[in-house]
């Protein structure tokens, strides 16, 4: 095999180069351990971040309307949430790509500083320009975040427990939002603290609670596989074999003995830098059908969520008489369903199977949406009975939207697992993420509980077209290495499909 001289005086192998290694099922037969809930609680904190983030600007919405504040219409307020999710799109594209060539590491830094400065800008706003600006440029780091932080996750998890771990690191996001509803509760409270400074406040707490998570992160390793993509066989081993030292001693004092012995090893090639036009061939040529799947769930649970979520305010103060300072204790019993469900629901993914869950979340979410939006427009909710129902419907949706992430993030090669993210969440984004705000927006802003249900029931159909999708494209990961996945998919190119 050609040999290069590569980073940090380690010697790597040419592009090009195939080889087989034991590495990856080393890491898939690791038990659950202490160093595994580092990874979760370090890296899991992107989606708590994110949660804080939409709480606290669904939460202020109403504050911001006031002459003493920012002084936003209802329609500004949407425009502000699409800003975010713009930036998001935009940092998503920008960083994927950069984790892709740079590593998982250098980029999951570096995009939980950007998010960082950003949030702190937040805080100094003084008009709407100002205001969308900087939380566009929140919205990169954590769009940022998404492609580095679930490519790491999936390629340092073990592959038997990835759909359980993956759902309840993405229902940390839940976490974000209880603690954003708290301190909006505390921050709002006239009585506490000034409306004029308190929403300033939101922003600078948030930040500061996220600066801690940078200790946690410096202590991470590269993802091996992706060190293995490049060749650096050598670094992969050492990261390995320090992973499994830790491992094997926290196994051994419970009385555990020796760790598991891995599986076969994996045929891996050394691919070196991926050209857009070798992505855009992999992506449509060779894995339609994954393609399709992936962009129909990220589409779906994209205009669902951010339409309901980050509105759902406006719909307390315009129809139910809810103030501001009041709204997060709203927020709670609505963070906690999305929280439980996913944990709940999570093992259902590793044993009834990714096809068979997905399919029935997506599903019964979009029909619950459709009722609940219909009880509205009829009039038949007050504002604890409607948030007790949207409790209901994103238990399960909330395991759906998270199915999304795993499933984009499996399916796809390594070299270019943080580009495919990027683009789907992008995709996603844009097209349901982005519309659906302003759009609910608007139709909150007519007054009119009818106008109102028309977006509900848009996002219902998305919700049951995904459902559609999952069951005749989706694909049997469940306990599988991201490598066999890889597998599957060649051997469905060769019979014609993917």
């Amino acid at each position: 095999m050609p040999f290069a001289c590569a980073d940090r005086m380690a010697q790597a192998l040419s592009p090009g180069t195939v080889f087989t290694s034991d590495l990856p099922p080393r890491l898939d037969r690791l038990p659950w351990s202490a160093w595994h809930w580092r990874v979760v609680v370090a890296l899991g904190i992107t989606w708590m971040l994110d949660g804080l983030e939409v709480t606290l600007v669904g939460a202020i919405g109403g504050v911001l309307r006031e002459s003493d504040t920012l002084a936003l219409t209802e329609s500004q307020i949407g425009g502000s949430a699409s800003a975010y999710l713009a930036g998001a799109v935009g940092g998503a594209l920008l960083f994927g790509r950069l984790t892709d060539l740079l590593g998982r590491k250098r980029l999951f830094l570096v995009t939980l500083g950007v998010y960082l400065t950003a949030t702190l800008a937040s805080a100094l706003a003084w008009n709407f320009v100002s205001f969308a600006v900087f939380r566009m440029l929140t919205g990169a780091g954590i769009g940022g975040e998404y492609a580095a932080v679930n490519c790491a996750i999936d390629e340092l998890l073990p592959a038997r427990v990835r759909g359980r771990a993956d759902l309840a690191i993405n229902a940390t996001y839940w976490l974000g939002t209880a603690l954003g509803a708290l301190l909006s509760i505390v921050l709002l409270d006239p009585r506490v603290v000034p409306h004029t400074i308190g929403w300033r406040a939101c922003f600078g707490l948030g930040a500061i609670i996220g600066a801690t998570i940078l200790i946690f992160r410096n202590h991470l390793p590269e993802s091996p596989r992706w060190l293995l993509l490049h060749g650096r066989v050598d670094e992969a081993r050492t990261v390995v074999e320090g992973i499994e030292h830790e491992v094997a001693a926290a196994h051994a004092r419970g009385g555990h003995g020796a760790l598991p012995a891995p599986g076969a090893p994996a045929r891996l090639e050394a691919k070196g830098v991926i050209t857009f036009a070798s992505i855009a061939r992999v992506l449509v040529k060779q894995h339609p059908r994954r393609t399709v799947l992936g962009l129909t769930l990220m589409v779906a649970q994209a205009f669902a969520y951010n339409g309901v979520f980050f509105t759902y305010s406006l719909v307390l103060t315009r129809y139910y008489g809810i103030p501001g300072q009041r709204i997060g204790y709203y927020l709670l019993p609505f963070a906690a369903g999305n929280l439980i469900g996913p944990i709940a629901l999570g093992p259902l993914f590793d044993t009834w199977g990714r096809r068979t869950m997905i399919a029935l979340t997506y599903g019964a979410s979009g029909v619950m949406m459709a009722l609940i939006g219909y009880a509205l427009a009829r009039g038949w909710l007050n504002a604890a009975t409607q948030t007790a129902c949207w409790c209901a419907v994103f238990f399960v949706a909330s395991a759906a939207a998270s199915s999304a992430y795993l499933t984009v993030s499996e399916l796809f090669p390594v070299e270019l697992r943080g580009m495919a993210i990027a683009l789907f969440y992008a995709a996603g984004t844009a097209v349901g993420g982005l519309v659906a705000p302003t759009l609910f927006g608007a139709l909150i802003q007519t007054g009119s509980r009818q106008e109102v249900f028309v977006g509900y029931a848009i996002g219902a159909a998305l919700m049951v077209l995904a459902a559609i999708a999952a069951a005749v494209l989706g694909v049997n990961a469940e306990r599988k290495s991201l490598e066999e996945i890889v597998d599957l998919g060649r051997a469905a190119e060769g019979r014609g499909h993917s």
